[in-house]
């Protein structure tokens, strides 16, 4: 990952969504293209123009705390925003000898699957940043069985969403989830620069997937924490599942995700159905199993 580069053209997609009167700068003629010039970019970050010194360092990837993350309000930045151009200017200050991490673990502790498959009415999984899904509970599984339905493993949120056959019919609103997936990705890379499986995932979409890449162009990113998920289930129809994502504080980089329904609502029968079709399922993939084994 060029990180000069990232931080660029992340400043580059930030400049083009605001526009003088927001960030408290006259305007002048009209403009060809949308948002800030570079010169009232440079008038922003407290350089005289976009030439100078100051401007230069206040753009250079080495800088860990330059003028620009110190100003949100003016540029305009969430708090998701500013935490990732803050790990991308780290990232580049980064010495080559202290970028090598140790791999990230490829599974959960035995004490959170216990924890997942205590959870029996509540569909659940653990993440990572990269969102392979490393752990679920039954219901979870049976909620993203279209996911888990893949000799990939382990299975991946947005490699399904972009290369899934089924994930256009299973996302109520594709392109939010779309988005959601690259955002986090986008995430990731910045706290984690030098992961080489995530290097790899997204040369993997960005050479099979035009969405892929033109989301991956405008360095979207955003927190996850807690909203509404709206799937069509194969075998259950139409479901509106809330959800919390919790980190898991004990693994670095790790997130349990639950989902629920709001009671009394077409959704909570859903999941109730879901359990049952679970178990159903579970038994006749087991027979399966045990078949082709004997043979």
């Amino acid at each position: 990952m060029d990180h000069r580069s990232e931080i660029r053209e992340f400043l580059t997609f930030r400049r083009a969504r605001i526009t003088p009167d927001q960030a408290g700068l006259p305007s002048y003629g009209a403009r060809r293209v949308p948002g800030l010039r570079r010169a009232e970019a440079a008038q922003l970050a407290g350089a005289a123009s976009s030439t100078t010194p100051a401007w230069n360092e206040a753009t250079s990837p080495g800088c860990p705390t330059p003028s620009w993350t110190r100003s949100p309000a003016q540029w305009r930045l969430d708090d998701a925003e500013r935490a990732h151009l803050h790990d991308l200017a780290r990232a580049a200050g980064t010495s080559p000898r202290r970028r090598r991490k140790p791999a990230a673990p490829q599974g959960v502790r035995p004490n959170v699957q216990r924890l997942l498959d205590a959870m029996t009415d509540t569909p659940a999984a653990v993440i990572n940043g990269r969102t392979d899904v490393l752990a679920s509970n039954a219901l979870g599984r049976a909620l993203f069985a279209s996911l888990h339905d893949t000799t990939t493993q382990p299975p991946n949120h947005a490699r399904f969403i972009y290369l899934g056959a089924r994930s256009h019919a299973f996302w109520d609103n594709w392109d939010h989830a779309a988005d959601d997936a690259v955002a986090l990705l986008h995430a990731h890379a910045g706290r984690n620069p030098f992961d080489q499986d995530l290097t790899a995932l997204i040369g993997e979409l960005s050479t099979r997937s035009t969405d892929f890449r033109a989301r991956w162009a405008r360095h979207d990113v955003r927190r996850h924490t807690t909203g509404v998920k709206h799937l069509h289930h194969p075998a259950i129809g139409t479901l509106h599942l809330t959800f919390e994502a919790m980190a898991l504080v004990a693994d670095d980089d790790l997130t349990l995700l639950a989902y629920c329904a709001e009671p009394g609502t077409a959704s909570e029968d859903g999941l109730r159905l879901l359990a049952t079709w679970a178990a159903t399922h579970d038994q006749q993939r087991k027979r399966t199993v045990r078949t082709v084994d004997e043979t």
